[in-house]
C-alpha cells in the first residue's frame, strides 16, 4: 500500500428529510459545503443525501438551475421521514425512515459520518441502537462547543442526553470530552472542570459534590487533567477545556448562552445603525464573533459522544449556512482518531478493573 497516497474523504450521510426546512434547506447546505470545497475552504467531503430520491433531485435541479450535481454529492433512497415531534423510539418503527436509513449506512461502513437536524430523540435512539454504545460506556452524552475570551471553544458535556445522572457517568462524560477536546480540536493535556455554583469543594449539589470526589480518585487512572469546580463565567474566560455537568445543567447553561448572545448581537446591530464607518467596521466584527460562538448557525452540530462511530446532531431550525457548518464540525470529528481512541481508553480501563 502506497503511504503517500492521499487519504479517501470523508463520506457524510446526510439526512435530508430532517428538520423544520428539509430538504430545501439540507440540499442548499450540502450543495454549500460543496462550493467551498472546490474553492479550498473546507476539507472536501462525499456526502450521501438520504430519503425520497426524487424530491431530493427535484431540490438540487432547483437549487442548480441546471447546472450538473458535483461529483461530491450522491443520493440513496429512504421511503419514510420521522417527523419532529415524533416521540424518540417512533424510529425504531420506521426503519426505512431518512434517519435510520443514514445512521444505517454507518454501520455497515457505507459512510464514516451520520448528520442529521432532525428529531434529536430520535438521533439518539437510531445511534445507539444501531452504532451501538462503545463497551464500557453507561450513557452516551452529548457535547456542544462553547467559546472563550481567548478564542478558543470549550467541550461542554453532557449538553442535553442525560437530564438524570449518577458521580459514574460525569466520570465518563469527562474522559469522553477530555478526548475530544484532544485528538478533534488539538488541545494537550485538556484541562477539566466540573460544573459547579462556587469553585469550594463544598460547593454544588450532592451530584456535584461525589462527581467531584471521584473525578479526583479517578483522574490519574482516568488521565484527566482534573481542575475542580468551575464557574461557569471562568470557563468561558478559558480556564477549562472541558465542562462536564448532567444533561440537566449543561442543557441550561447552553440555551442560557445563547440567549445572552443573542441579546449582545442584537444590541451590536443597534449600535451599527448610527455609527460610522469605522465603528461600523468594528461592531461588525464584534458581532460575527459573538455569532461564531454561539449561533447555532455558526456552530453547527453537536456530537453524540460513546457511540461507535460519528453522529453529529444539528438545530432543527438549520437554514443552509448551519447545514453546511454542521457538516463541516461532522468531517473535522470523522477525520480525527477520537472514535479509536475512545474505544482504546475505555478497553484499557476495562482491563485495568479487570485485574
Amino acid at each position: 500500500m502506497n503511504e503517500n497516497l492521499p487519504a479517501p474523504p470523508i463520506r457524510v450521510a446526510v439526512d435530508a428529510f430532517g428538520g423544520d426546512h428539509a430538504p430545501r434547506e439540507i440540499v442548499r447546505g450540502v450543495l454549500l459545503y460543496a462550493e467551498l470545497a472546490v474553492q479550498g475552504v473546507v476539507t472536501p467531503a462525499q456526502m450521501i443525501l438520504v430519503g425520497d430520491v426524487p424530491g431530493i433531485e427535484r431540490e438540487l435541479h432547483e437549487a442548480l438551475n441546471g447546472k450538473p450535481v458535483p461529483a461530491e454529492i450522491t443520493t440513496h433512497p429512504a421511503s419514510q421521514v420521522v417527523a419532529m415531534d415524533a416521540h424518540p423510539t417512533e424510529v425504531l418503527k420506521k426503519p426505512d425512515s431518512s434517519l435510520m436509513v443514514a445512521t444505517t449506512l454507518v454501520k455497515h461502513g457505507a459512510a464514516d459520518a451520520v448528520y442529521s437536524a432532525g428529531n434529536t430523540g430520535a438521533m439518539l435512539v437510531s445511534s445507539i441502537a444501531l452504532l451501538e454504545k462503545i463497551a464500557g460506556i453507561k450513557r452516551p452524552p452529548i457535547a456542544a462547543f462553547m467559546p472563550q475570551q481567548n478564542g478558543r471553544r470549550y467541550v461542554l458535556v453532557d449538553a442535553g442526553a442525560n437530564l438524570q445522572c449518577k458521580a459514574s457517568y460525569l466520570l465518563q462524560f469527562a474522559l469522553l470530552g477530555s478526548l475530544y477536546a484532544e485528538h478533534v480540536f488539538g488541545y494537550h493535556n485538556p484541562r477539566v472542570g466540573l460544573l459547579s455554583n462556587g469553585e469550594e469543594d463544598g460547593k454544588g449539589d450532592e451530584l456535584t459534590k461525589e462527581a467531584g470526589v471521584l473525578l479526583k480518585e479517578k483522574a490519574h487512572e482516568y488521565g484527566l487533567n482534573y481542575v475542580g469546580n468551575t464557574e461557569p463565567h471562568y470557563a468561558f474566560a478559558g480556564s477549562v477545556d472541558v465542562l462536564v455537568c448532567d444533561g440537566f445543567a449543561g442543557n441550561i447553561l447552553l440555551k442560557a448562552a445563547e440567549g445572552m448572545g443573542e441579546v449582545a448581537m442584537r444590541i451590536l446591530k443597534e449600535g451599527m445603525v448610527n455609527a460610522d464607518a469605522s465603528a461600523h467596521a468594528a461592531l461588525s466584527v464584534a458581532h460575527a464573533r459573538i455569532a461564531a460562538g454561539i449561533d447555532y448557525v455558526e456552530a453547527g452540530s453537536a456530537p453524540l459522544l460513546g457511540v461507535n462511530g460519528v453522529s453529529m446532531i444539528a438545530h432543527g431550525r438549520s437554514n443552509a449556512r448551519a447545514v453546511m457548518n454542521g457538516i463541516r464540525v461532522t468531517v473535522d470529528a470523522a477525520k480525527s482518531p477520537y472514535i479509536q481512541r475512545v474505544q482504546e481508553a475505555f478497553a484499557k480501563l476495562a482491563k485495568a478493573e479487570a485485574h
